[in-house]
């Protein structure tokens, strides 16, 4: 049954991927950079000096909302999951390392992309009768069209996002948990599961404060682990940092030499690979993080426009391409493996290795320490942060989506939170690729209606682009 349901899937993924996807992620990422004259560059500064610039990790609790650190810590920990180090690496071993390059484009293009997002969430927010601040997607679509057509566009990304984020979304990052424990640990993943499970309850229940709180602390923390192991191995193979980058370029643009193929199929893999990869890690498009946004408290909504674009900054820029270089210079580069492979030999060494993408990372520091399992228990703790915040962030935002569905029905919201940690539990002992199919078919179908709102609401997110200037 598994196995139907994989290829049916699968097959869906690849049209929306290579066509769909790659059209309305570049096209709205293109239109907003335009007509926001370059936000990300523009801004940059901006967005960093209001991200760094008052740090706290225990910013309290608010009466209502979130501080604009918090907000975009629950948005980074959404972020920040498993497609940053097996997404990343799933990427690169089907498409090539010139993946990384098209993952960088799309990611620049996002960066105007997600200030929009961010944008219109805070433009649109309300505040309920229980006093809570409640936004996202659905309120900017609902805005732009006010009628028959937005009620429908608006339940259709609810309906998507619930499955997306709260359900399909948190099999993924359990699944990536269960696997690197019991390869680092030998720890059954229906075991993990259940521990996974248990603690998600135990966080869900206190609710945005207790969420806010928890990814305010983990995101920082999280990040720094992961990226100051990775300076470790690429400081242990240094000399092959110049070839890294080189085959980067050189397989973003003539990839058919080492995947195989005619150049026009090989080029889409790259691209298509770098596209969906990256909506996966950053989000931008996807409309999950503008739930987050909505709620920070801030003087004028372009404040957390460049707020969250440094979170796509950080998520692409820094952490996944941290995950890149580690496994193309120790894999690819040297005498990593896949070194001097070639389309005719590329597949089979892949397989003599036993090379993927839930353990890619895993094999480079190995390979690289030279002591048994390191780098598996390493990975292992930081596929455990990262996924954890991803499931704590991804519920939340399908939690926000059903009140939307619901009218704030408490029974509903509870019988949601009891399918979301069935999911959880499933998404343990599951099928891997059937798990990552499943999201991303639902993630492709949240673009869809939040890009056509996005465009809609256009002259907003430029006026609010202005609103910086003295």
């Amino acid at each position: 049954m598994q196995e139907t349901i994989l290829n049916i899937v699968a097959t869906a993924n690849k049209y929306l991927s290579d066509y769909i996807l790659i059209i309305l992620l570049v096209s709205v990422g293109l239109f907003f950079t335009i007509k926001t004259r370059f936000v990300q560059v523009r801004c940059f500064g901006e967005g960093m000096r209001r991200v760094f610039g008052g740090i706290s990790l225990r910013g309290g609790k608010n009466k209502s909302g979130l501080s604009s650190f918090q907000a975009l810590s629950t948005a980074v920990a959404a972020q920040v999951g498993t497609g940053n180090i097996v997404g990343a690496s799933g990427a690169i071993l089907i498409g090539g390392p010139g993946a990384i390059f098209w993952m960088w484009i799309i990611a620049f293009l996002g960066m105007a992309t997600i200030y929009a997002e961010a944008v219109l969430a805070q433009e649109t927010r309300i505040t309920g009768e229980d006093g809570e601040i409640h936004g996202g997607p659905v309120y900017y679509i609902k805005k732009a069209f006010p009628n028959g057509f937005g009620t429908f566009l608006s339940t259709f990304f609810s309906i998507a996002c619930i499955l997306a984020l709260g359900f399909m979304g948190s099999m993924v990052q359990s699944n990536s948990i269960a696997e690197s424990c019991n390869t680092a640990f030998g720890i059954p993943v229906w075991i993990v599961g259940i521990l996974v499970a248990l603690v998600s309850v135990f966080i869900f229940l206190g609710g945005i404060q207790r969420i806010a709180s928890v990814t305010e602390k983990m995101v920082p923390i999280m990040a720094v682990l992961f990226l100051l192991g990775g300076v470790v191995i690429l400081a242990m193979r240094i000399t092959d940092i110049p070839s890294t980058f080189a085959m980067i370029f050189k397989y973003a643009f003539a990839p058919q030499a080492l995947i195989g193929g005619g150049i026009g199929a090989a080029l889409k893999t790259a691209i298509s690979q770098g596209a969906k990869r990256g909506l996966f890690s950053n989000e931008a498009g996807m409309g999950s993080t503008p739930h987050a946004h909505a709620m920070a408290n801030v003087e004028k909504p372009h404040d957390q426009g460049v707020a969250a674009m440094i979170g796509v900054f950080i998520d692409t820029f820094i952490v996944l391409t941290m995950t890149a270089l580690v496994v193309i210079t120790c894999l690819y580069a040297g005498d990593g493996p896949l070194a001097g492979a070639d389309f005719t030999t590329y597949a089979e060494l892949v397989a003599q290795n036993g090379i993927s993408k839930t353990n890619a990372m895993q094999m480079a520091f190995n390979n690289t320490i030279g002591i048994a399992n390191v780098g598996n228990i390493f990975i292992a703790i930081c596929l455990l942060f990262f996924a954890f915040s991803t499931i704590i962030g991804w519920n939340f935002f399908g939690k926000i989506n059903v009140q939307y569905l619901f009218k704030n029905n408490k029974i509903a919201t509870i019988i949601y939170s009891v399918i979301a940690i069935g999911f959880i539990f499933l998404g343990s002992i599951a099928k891997n690729d059937l798990v990552w199919e499943l999201t991303d078919f639902f993630n492709y179908l949240m673009v869809i209606p939040n890009v056509i709102g996005l465009f809609a609401l256009a002259s907003l997110v430029v006026k609010a682009s202005k609103s910086n200037k003295k």
